[in-house]
């Protein structure tokens, strides 16, 4: 290789790089001086710099091969190695051109190691036999190995052993040895393979392995800490959630499945690996198992599957369903980060009976299931707005079982009970679909009939009346029978409200009461008062 044109430079200091070992070794150094025959050098340290090496001079884009001619402890001499090339013009020619691919090779070496040195991640380069042939910086910090044990290249076993020595690995004691073990082991069958190492202070390193086509091997060593937290905080929840009582299901942006816990899971009898292939939201909702609205009807639950799509693209909303078990469950959909669904199902059936059993005890009568008197007078009210607002006629039925007293008095308050139940029984079987039941007393009942006027009322009446007297109450002495008295009142216009309706109602049962009883009377207005003559 021919030496550049360089002029002595005297003491001018020139920041340099002495390089050995097919470039596997690099020692900063500073030229001193400098001619066409050679150069004085300094180091740090004069030890350990082979008799032959190149010199990189960055500032004169220069590599030189050298030659040590002399050196101290910290300088040595060197001189410039000129091949001697042939006179003729072809042997100098071919000698150019094998010095000139030759200088490419070296220069693109020489670029490779410092752009391994730059990067972040920790780079070792094995031969064959597991020796390292390169170790950048990055991994040296990162596993603490000093220079001097880098720079000797030592095998790949003696770096494991480094970690185990220096307590790098957060491995028990005990499992040690077979843990370096089985690493080696991994690394000499020459596979590409990919493992986490936890390390005692708490990062993760990913180490990939890379096989060479000289039979060698690429360890890549890159942190992974915060990927590897997150993922193991992910799995927790994920964990977490699988376990707990409630539904729950996440679904990304198209509506395609990205996590069902264990009880959404058993409800749609889906185990986790059709769970992991993403089902879409759509096919889960028209499975044979699934919850619906509890309201629908048969024409309406046709579309109900394309209905459900639509509310949960459209975001946040909470639905009542009911499973084919008769469960009631309420979903709440809830837009999350990247445009997903999460949506939690709660079991509320016991939570809905107990509604239900409250309000039934609120509003209906222990004894008959028939409205209590509260409830009854509060159904009439409603009816009395529609007849102000519409001018729709509105009756109302008063029923009092006749002689009650006696039957008490005669067979028990046992036998009054079923008496009392009867004549519910004939109320709710004789009254119209759209009439409305009500115990309002002892063993007084009343019916609002909606929309009736007081001759259809007395229809109802005595229907009612006829079935009550067509029943047998049997005791263990003897069968008997009870009648019922009835009294018809229509609202009118000039009534004050439904106290008024039902004072109507009762003066027309007392009246079927003077009347012998076992009879329906219908209340009329008294005729206006005679005016006296002036």
């Amino acid at each position: 290789m021919p030496v550049p044109d360089l002029k002595v430079r005297g003491r001018t200091l020139l920041t340099a790089k002495v390089i050995f070992n097919f470039g596997q070794s690099t020692i900063d150094c500073v030229v001193r001086r400098i001619t066409d025959e050679g150069a004085t050098i300094e180091l740090e340290s004069a030890l350990g710099v082979p008799e032959h090496f190149q010199l990189s001079i960055p500032s004169e884009q220069a590599i030189l091969p050298c030659k040590l001619a002399w050196q101290s402890e910290r300088q040595i001499g060197a001189t410039f190695e000129i091949q001697q090339a042939a006179d003729t013009p072809a042997t100098k020619q071919s000698a150019s051109e094998e010095r000139g691919g030759d200088h490419i090779v070296r220069s693109q070496m020489l670029a490779l190691r410092a752009a391994l040195e730059q990067v972040p991640l920790g780079i070792v380069l094995l031969d064959s036999r597991l020796i390292a042939r390169f170790i950048n910086r990055a991994f040296r910090q990162m596993w603490a190995l000093p220079d001097s044990v880098a720079d000797r290249h030592p095998s790949f076993a003696a770096l494991m052993f480094h970690g185990r020595d220096t307590g790098a690995y957060d491995i028990p004691a005990d499992q040690m040895e077979a843990y370096v073990a089985e690493r080696i082991e991994r690394i000499t069958r020459n596979e590409s393979s990919q493992a986490d190492l936890r390390r005692t202070k708490g990062d993760v390193i990913r180490v990939q392995c890379t096989p060479l086509p000289d039979g060698g091997r690429m360890l890549s060593y890159t942190d992974v800490t915060d990927i590897v937290h997150q993922a193991d905080e992910l799995r927790a929840l994920r964990d977490a959630l699988d376990t707990v009582q409630d539904g729950v299901l996440l679904l990304d942006a198209d509506l395609k499945a990205t996590f069902m816990n264990q009880k959404v899971r058993q409800f749609w009898e889906i185990d986790e690996r059709a769970a992991a292939a993403r089902p879409s939201y759509a096919s889960l909702i028209t499975r044979a198992r699934r919850a619906i609205d509890p309201n629908l009807t048969a024409k309406e639950l046709a579309g109900f599957a394309s209905k459900r799509i639509a509310e949960v693209k459209a975001g946040d909303h909470v639905r009542e369903l009911q499973t084919p078990d008769d469960r009631r469950l309420r979903a709440h959909c809830t837009t999350i980060a990247g445009g997903g669904r999460a949506i939690t199902y709660y079991d509320v059936t016991d939570l809905i009976r107990n509604a239900e059993q409250l309000e039934r005890l609120a509003t209906t009568d222990p004894l008959t299931g028939l409205y209590n008197r509260r409830h009854f007078l509060a159904a009439l009210d409603a009816e009395w707005s529609r007849f102000q607002r519409y001018y729709r006629s509105v009756s109302v039925l008063m029923v009092d079982i006749d002689h009650f007293k006696d039957v008490n008095d005669r067979y028990g308050h046992a036998i009054g009970d079923e008496a009392i139940k009867a004549m519910a029984s004939a109320c709710l079987h004789g009254k119209r679909k759209s009439d409305i039941v009500g115990r309002v007393g002892g063993e007084e009942f009343a019916i609002v009939l909606p929309e009736t006027t007081l001759s259809r009322a007395r229809i109802v009446a005595e229907r009612v009346r006829k079935r009550i007297a067509a029943q047998t109450l049997r005791t263990r002495d003897a069968d008997f029978r009870i009648t019922a008295s009835i009294g018809v009142a229509e609202a009118l216009v000039s009534m004050s409200g439904i106290e008024a309706l039902m004072n109507a109602a009762d003066q027309a049962l007392y009246q079927a009461k003077a009347q012998g009883r076992n009879c329906c009377v219908c209340w009329s207005p008294p005729a206006p008062a005679k005016l006296a003559a002036e």
